[in-house]
């Protein structure tokens, strides 16, 4: 579209509480919404019954439900909070079901794409979660790297712009992050 605002200064005015943003800036992010919600979707395998248009319509209900508005930086730091509000959706949802089914199996979030965790199952969106979760209070920053690298569906090169980091960092600290994801989980299959 030329001559229209980039996605970057509509956040801005979306989040100075300008009218109208919100109205354009919605079909110029939709289909990367929705292609990463198609993509954290497909990650919880066949039993996720929620439909990429539902996830995303939850995301920018919760978006728009803030009692502040959010103070938008980029592109980037946007797309980030919508990957992590997703996955919020999507650990919400599997413990509704887990509570339902009183311990029952919940949908795998398989991260072949990313590691190798467990040779004899997948890990659950739950144990995932609660991986980042923990490795955030021991570093934030890798829990961060890999939420965007993986979750949010950035390359290295996004996830070092978006985070004010080099790529050399954010590939070492993919690589860390990992290792440290894989032996947490790993020690979770291990108190089964």
């Amino acid at each position: 579209m030329p001559g229209s605002p980039s996605v970057s200064a509509l956040l801005i005015a979306w989040g100075q509480g300008e009218p109208g943003a919100l109205e354009q800036l919605t079909p110029q992010v939709y289909g990367e919404l929705h292609k990463l919600a198609r993509s954290y979707l497909r990650r919880g395998g066949s039993s996720q019954s929620l439909q990429p248009t539902a996830l995303i319509n939850e995301a920018f209900l919760r978006l728009l439900d803030q009692s502040q508005p959010v103070e938008w930086e980029s592109r980037a730091h946007f797309f980030g909070i919508a990957a992590r509000l997703m996955r919020m959706i999507l650990v919400d949802r599997a413990r509704a079901r887990r509570a339902a089914k009183r311990g029952g199996a919940v949908a795998a979030i398989t991260l072949t794409d990313c590691m190798a965790v467990s040779p004899g199952r997948a890990p659950d969106v739950l144990e995932v979660n609660e991986g980042l979760d923990r490795l955030a209070e021991v570093d934030e920053r890798k829990a961060k790297v890999i939420e965007l690298r993986y979750f949010g569906g950035m390359d290295r090169e996004e996830v070092a712009t978006a985070l004010g980091l080099t790529v050399s960092t954010v590939k070492r600290d993919l690589r860390l992050g990992e290792a440290w994801l894989r032996r947490f989980l790993a020690s979770e299959d291990n108190r089964d």
